[in-house]
């Protein structure tokens, strides 16, 4: 037995920093044996059809196949596992409305794409941007597929934090615990510190060793900063984040498949957890178990807290919302 993995959008530069590390086994494993549909649209194929002879010349031991198509019906046959990468970007003079017009019009028949031809066990990764809404649309549009199949990454934005924590504490990252990502993946996100710990002690703690005042700090540094990383390398780069973005998608799904014991971050559906309007894809803190998420509950959340949460909660319900104005919900 293989695993089918569907990346759209794969002949893009996330798309093509997944791939050789996906085909190395570092997202499923050393064992597991996986078949690679490499979906784009036409304008891309050539691209993607690069990226398949380097595949071909990698001579991976666990890649038995690698399929290039522009069609979703073929791109998603069989699929055990979709990464939805491809989106269209936000253009000069381009309001949000256009913006998830735009990407209603992709992610809404690639929902019904993966309803008609994958696999029924199929597990549904939406990276591309804005990935919230995105993979509402998706699963909205994915009749008879149970909407806790479909996930948002918000894995980038919990390592970006983690990160942050390591370099202001002079710690290694693995020594960084909890630290879950509220609400939408955007500017509004709430990277949350308040039941994090560095080698078992509170953050908040070291922190104060650190710099003094500390909400302070979190208010006028860490929350932006984790928030607004993808301007900043932007910025310094000249262009998008992509090789992090590409591990974070790694972990994600790894995490989900394998499981794991350590609470991270999701864009799940909310059935009402912590206030969350019920049906949003919002950002929670999870466990993943047994091949499913589940959301941590039972967490103290204070009123400073709240307030950031429900910030970013509150866009979601508008994009929601101007989706939904728009007939495609």
């Amino acid at each position: 037995m293989s695993t089918t993995i569907t990346i759209t959008g794969a002949g893009g530069q996330i798309g093509y920093a997944l791939l050789f590390r996906i085909a190395a086994g570092e997202m499923l494993g050393p064992g597991e044996k996986i078949r690679l549909r490499l979906l784009e649209i036409p304008q891309g194929l050539g691209a993607a059809e690069g990226a398949a002879l380097e595949l071909q010349d990698g001579a991976f031991d666990l890649l038995e196949h690698v399929e290039v198509t522009d069609d979703a019906a073929v791109g998603f046959d069989g699929c055990n596992v979709a990464l939805l990468v491809g989106a269209r970007p936000r253009g000069p003079g381009m309001e949000r409305a256009d913006l998830l017009a735009a990407n209603a019009g992709i992610f809404g028949p690639q929902g019904t794409a993966i309803a008609e031809n994958a696999a029924a066990d199929v597990r549904v990764t939406v990276v591309g941007n804005p990935a919230n809404t995105n993979a509402l649309i998706a699963a909205s549009a994915a009749e008879g597929v149970p909407v806790e199949r479909f996930t948002a990454l918000t894995r980038l934005d919990e390592n970006r934090a983690r990160a942050q924590l390591a370099q202001v504490l002079e710690k290694p990252v693995s020594s960084i615990r909890f630290v879950p990502i509220w609400g939408n993946h955007s500017a509004t996100q709430f990277p949350d510190v308040s039941h994090a710990t560095v080698d078992g002690r509170p953050v908040l703690d070291a922190l104060a060793e650190r710099v003094g005042d500390v909400r302070r700090w979190l208010d006028e540094t860490f929350i932006p900063r984790v928030a607004k990383r993808g301007a900043e390398i932007i910025e310094v780069r000249g262009s998008s984040s992509v090789a992090s973005a590409a591990s974070a998608t790694i972990d994600h799904v790894r995490d989900w498949v394998l499981g794991t014991k350590e609470c991270t971050s999701a864009g799940v559906v909310s059935r009402g957890e912590y206030g969350v309007p019920e049906g949003l894809v919002s950002s929670f803190p999870v466990n993943f178990v047994d091949g499913n998420w589940r959301i941590v509950e039972g967490l103290e959340i204070d009123d400073w807290s709240r307030a950031r949460i429900d910030a970013s909660v509150a866009e979601l319900i508008e994009e929601r919302d101007a989706v939904r104005a728009l007939g495609m919900l």
